[in-house]
């Protein structure tokens, strides 16, 4: 079980894994690594989404693995804030057949973006070893179903759900109410037969917090190393960016960039974008920056 205490306490950090599993494949966490954004949905708030056309998110994802994605991440329901829930039915056939396809060109390094069980179980199936699950494993089903095919598991901090998460988010502390959150669906996990060792946590930035409480939470991340698990977190063209440049979603290039680079600097392993290529390119420099600084 994981014991936590509140921020400003003294608290036991866990080791976390030098690696992951993901089917055939190791991941190992010796650079940054970075995981693209497929959005098989007609309302994403990216306004990148691609609905139904199954060729064009085929070539999306193919396009981010030759940009140097390490993880493609599918996603056929969108889940920005006051989006309304999606079919089952609709949602398989929005991104079943991308994961075929692209676990068939990259296998092992497709993941699968739902809250429920039936698309997480159809797109493991499919080829897909991650599940990416933004609701946090609230679902008892979601943890059986990831446990039952030793999945690797992206444990989500949402507060709420998409279509109230936005309305007054308040919180005693948020980057404690977050770790205490993570750290207890992770101990409901591993009870349930999830792998300790392929779990990863992600703080949920723009998902019921305000822009203070993203910039604190980017700020703190290094506090979530006491779960001992590997750190992801998605800040490509979220809402806090356009707050602070005043500019829409498809000029937040520059935004994202930053804040994934800072990111990693302050504790992430994995960065979940839109913009593979020019994320990847950022980070190589920073990471020869940091290189250099820390030989002298």
């Amino acid at each position: 079980m994981i014991r936590l205490v509140r921020s400003g306490q003294k608290r036991s950090v866990i080791a976390r894994p030098t690696s992951i599993r993901l089917g055939t494949c190791l991941l190992k966490f010796d650079r940054p690594r970075v995981m693209g954004i497929v959005n098989c949905t007609p309302d994403s708030f990216s306004g990148d989404g691609l609905g139904s056309d199954t060729e064009k998110a085929i070539c999306r994802g193919l396009s981010m693995f030759k940009d140097g994605a390490d993880i493609v991440d599918i996603g056929g329901e969108s889940t920005r804030p006051g989006a309304r829930p999606v079919a089952v039915d609709l949602e398989m056939s929005r991104v079943i057949s991308v994961i075929e396809a692209l676990g068939n060109a990259r296998p092992g390094r497709v993941s699968v973006d739902t809250m429920k069980p039936r698309v997480a179980e159809a797109a493991l199936f499919a080829g897909a070893t991650v599940v990416n699950d933004v609701s946090g494993l609230r679902n008892r089903k979601m943890i059986e179903v990831v446990a039952e095919h030793d999945a690797a598991v992206i444990i989500m901090h949402m507060l709420g759900e998409p279509r109230t998460m936005q309305e007054s988010p308040r919180y005693k502390d948020v980057v404690g109410d977050i770790i205490e959150f993570l750290g207890d669906r992770i101990d409901a996990a591993e009870k349930t037969g999830v792998s300790p060792r392929k779990i990863m946590v992600d703080p949920g930035i723009g998902f019921g917090k305000t822009l203070d409480h993203n910039l604190e939470v980017i700020a703190r991340l290094r506090e979530l190393k006491v779960l001992g698990k590997p750190i992801v977190i998605g800040v490509s063209r979220k809402s806090f960016i356009g707050k602070i440049t005043g500019h829409p979603t498809d000029e937040r290039l520059e935004g994202s960039i930053t804040a994934a680079v800072l990111a990693i600097g302050a504790g992430a392993d994995i960065v979940r974008v839109h913009d593979v290529g020019e994320t990847v390119r950022a980070l190589r420099v920073a990471a020869a920056i940091a290189s250099a600084t820390n030989s002298t």
